[in-house]
């Protein structure tokens, strides 16, 4: 895909697929062909875009070929319309190679949601077939906390009416796809008091993305900073997120549902490097009397432990898109809303335990050699660290027990 240079800005805008080159996904068993062939190119060179923060351009152009950004079309606008237990899975496999890579889809995924549940048919229809010929969708994320945006739901970012038409106006962080993305869709408050996100073209007039991020995990994920100076708007490219709060949806749990597989993918890698290395690399300890590392029974058992937890969290989160699932399809109420949210909440605390865990213990099991930098062992726990913060566990866990306890069904919002 060409590159076009915004010099100022240091600003790259990637430019459409070649639509001859994009493949169309059939069905679920095709899109996790489609995820584990990427994953076997992505895995190569994860560890050395770590290290030195080679944003990922080329291997999101074959993300785009692959056909995989459209899985979640629905079936009579062209799409695979897989199930959310195929998704998370997607990311599972396409994290376990490179979780900063893997992530970026996450919001582009999330967008659609939104779509699916309150889009007109025309918008519907336009914007999934941007999607069906490779277009990526990114996301200006929250605010940076300040006076007026104590919360992520908060906010100065604005839609105005002009008598030059609709103009955005705002500054947003957090924005994980947005440097990558062909359209960046971003949350905003109307003339009338009410949320709506617009889907802003990349190229448009006073889009700027800086990319900025310099976290210490998730290195290349770009999620910083996305500036709209008076964007002109389409107002057809405006959705009225305000309705989401009225009614049932999946929007939510579908967003969270891929936070937790992400940590998933994380997990795995981290276990699989801690198995390569104590088999390859690791001594036994002096006073053990073995010969391998890999006859400690101490090492023996720990393995045996990280191994249940990976397991199990695996299970649950797919145990959590089965759930989403049948949900779909049937008709939807604010109980079955709320199940959704509290699946996905027990598969989160699950993942989110399992990823830090295994990206700790690795270092204890394999030893001192494993901390050396040529390594680069250490991402795994970075990576683990940082995304795991997306939304804190603990609330998770608050969910879960206000639902089970006082019948309290969880708010309606994307961290739910």
């Amino acid at each position: 895909m060409p590159i076009i240079e915004d010099e100022p800005h240091g600003d790259r805008i990637p430019l459409p697929p070649d639509p001859n080159r994009v493949q169309r996904i059939a069905d679920d068993e095709a899109a996790l062909a489609a995820a584990r062939t990427l994953a076997a190119r992505f895995a190569n060179g994860a560890s050395q875009r770590d290290r030195e923060r080679l944003l990922p351009w080329a291997e999101l152009d074959q993300w785009s070929e692959s056909g995989l950004g459209a899985i979640t079309v629905p079936r009579e606008y062209g799409g695979a319309d897989v199930s959310f237990a195929t998704l998370a899975e997607v990311f599972v496999i396409l994290c376990e190679a490179d979780p900063a890579l893997g992530q970026i889809p996450q919001n582009h995924f999330g967008v659609l949601g939104v779509l699916r549940e309150i889009g007109t048919p025309a918008q519907k229809a336009r914007f999934y077939r941007e999607v069906l010929a490779g277009l990526r969708l990114g996301n200006a994320g929250p605010e940076r906390r300040s006076a007026a945006a104590k919360d992520i739901l908060q906010g100065t970012t604005r839609l105005r009416a002009t008598p030059d038409g609709l103009r955005l106006s705002g500054r947003r962080f957090y924005s994980t796809g947005a440097l990558f993305a062909h359209r960046v869709p971003a949350r905003a408050t109307d003339d009338e008091g009410r949320a709506v996100q617009v889907w802003a073209p990349r190229h448009a007039p006073g889009l700027t993305v800086i990319d900025d991020w310099n976290a210490f995990g998730q290195r290349t994920t770009a999620s910083g900073t996305v500036v709209f100076d008076g964007v002109p708007v389409d107002p057809d490219d405006v959705l009225p997120i305000w309705q989401l709060a009225d009614r049932p949806g999946l929007f939510g749990p579908a967003s969270q549902l891929i936070q937790a597989a992400i940590d998933q993918g994380i997990a795995q890698a981290a276990i699989a490097d801690t198995l390569s290395f104590v088999r390859e690399r690791a001594r036994p300890w002096i006073d053990s009397g073995l010969e391998r590392a890999t006859d400690d029974p101490y090492i023996i058992g720990d393995v045996g432990r990280l191994m249940v937890a990976l397991h199990a969290a695996h299970e649950v989160l797919l145990e959590a898109g089965h759930t989403l699932d049948a949900i779909a399809a049937a008709p939807l109420d604010a109980q079955a809303s709320a199940r959704a949210s509290v699946a996905v909440a027990e598969a989160k605390v699950l993942t989110t335990r399992i990823a830090l865990d295994a990206s700790e213990k690795l270092f204890e099991l394999a030893g001192s050699a494993s901390t050396r930098a040529a390594h680069n062992l250490d991402r795994h726990w970075r990576n683990a660290r940082t995304h795991t913060l997306h939304d804190p566990v603990r609330w998770k866990l608050h969910l879960l027990g206000d639902y089970h306890l006082n019948h309290a069904l969880p708010a309606r919002h994307s961290w739910n």
